[in-house]
């Protein structure tokens, strides 16, 4: 059967087995610490220069694409890879590999760091990396200014709708989190009415509408969870660290599942760990109804990085070339930076003890001026919070 016939785009000449899919993005899914870059480098290094599986244009078409859609980009461009290569069961197959190794290491750790009791060396690499959390969400920010800055346009008008969108969502994530949703699409429809007043909305910008009417805080427990998770997968514009201020409000205040230094703690669990950020979610899940909520929180976060590339792996081009969804996106993109700064402000209201503020400050150094990694800054941050604990500071 030729690939036509299967219903598999055109590819590489040698076909792919999915023993091999299996193997190399379980490897992926177990080395791809760091993030979304580390991510993309590793996939671009298999796929492209290594395996020859996928064209170097393709893939970054790829990166573009998944760049435009909501949810976790860098899972869905290993999800499109791998369906690239042998269909929707690739697809499937890439998929669940990549993020189910770190996925077990982040619910097992969970159940170290929201324990009853945990030990107090855990509770200061808890407060420890914690610390440092605002510093990597200004650090995750200031990543995405440049193509979103370049985005927008030159001109003053332009340049000036970028400033005020950032600062709406840094003002919305600092004081109504639960409500960040509906700003960052207030900005994209903006966007597109500002560049193309009067046309129709067509495609995806439609489709995501519906979902922002459903009600935020009516319910608890799973079912609450599956909503909190449900915004992360689907509704979550600009990377992974735009979950934060998506979560915070509901995990904190609204619900309660955790505390303010807890959910710091959440926050850099899903960092240190392999594979996507938005594993952060599972952490909540896990607070919120133990193992089985932790395991729905992913598979509902998950599940539209599945459906978006599986519906819309074919059809990729068109949009990429779709000027409503471009404008949109120009719109939010800004919001969501802003949002992701703004979050640095209740995370960092979050610290409880004083001897937190110099490890922050130290976060900041390591990130900002000697320019390191977030993981590495996050383990020594962690290793200061093991060393308070030890030395008796309360933690």
């Amino acid at each position: 059967m030729s690939n036509d016939e299967s219903g598999i785009p055109p590819g590489p000449a040698t076909r792919v087995s999915l023993g091999a899919i299996a193997r190399e993005w379980t490897r992926l899914g177990c080395i791809g610490f760091g993030g979304p870059p580390t991510h993309i480098a590793l996939l671009r290094r298999m796929c492209v220069e290594q395996r020859q599986w996928i064209d170097a244009q393709e893939f970054e078409a790829a990166i573009a694409t998944t760049n435009m859609l909501p949810g976790p980009a860098s899972t869905q461009l290993a999800i499109f890879c791998a369906w690239r290569l042998r269909g929707a069961v690739g697809a499937i197959l890439g998929g669940l590999c990549f993020i189910i190794p770190g996925l077990v290491l982040i619910l097992a750790l969970s159940a170290v760091f929201l324990a009853g009791h945990p030990p107090e060396a855990v509770l200061g690499a808890a407060a420890g990396a914690g610390a440092a959390v605002p510093a990597v969400a200004l650090h995750a920010a200031s990543g995405l200014v440049p193509a979103s800055w370049k985005r927008i346009g030159t001109g003053r008008s332009q340049r000036m709708r970028w400033i005020v969108y950032a600062l709406v969502g840094g003002a919305a994530a600092a004081t109504i989190g639960p409500y960040l949703v509906l700003v960052l699409l207030a900005c994209g429809m903006a966007e597109i009415i500002v560049r193309g007043p009067g046309r129709p909305m067509r495609g995806s910008t439609r489709a995501v509408l519906p979902a922002v009417v459903l009600p935020t805080a009516a319910v608890g427990g799973l079912a609450a969870a599956a909503w909190v998770a449900l915004k992360v997968g689907a509704l979550s514009y600009g990377g992974g660290f735009v979950i934060i201020p998506l979560m915070q409000h509901d995990v904190v205040t609204t619900y309660h599942w955790m505390s303010g230094a807890q959910f710091l703690n959440a926050v850099a669990l899903g960092q240190i760990t392999p594979g996507p950020v938005v594993q952060t979610v599972a952490v909540v899940g896990y607070a919120a109804a133990g193992v089985g909520g932790g395991l729905l929180a992913a598979v509902v976060a998950f599940a539209p990085s599945f459906l978006f590339v599986l519906a819309g792996g074919p059809h990729f081009d068109q949009i990429r070339a779709n000027s409503i969804v471009e404008s949109f996106l120009t719109g939010a993109g800004p919001a969501v930076i802003g949002a992701i700064a703004g979050s640095a402000i209740p995370l960092g209201l979050s610290l409880q003890q004083l001897w937190q503020l110099p490890v922050l400050a130290g976060a900041l150094l390591w990130l900002f001026v000697i320019r390191r990694g977030v993981v590495s800054g996050l383990l020594l941050a962690g290793a200061c919070g093991i060393v308070a604990a030890l030395a008796g500071v309360p933690v």
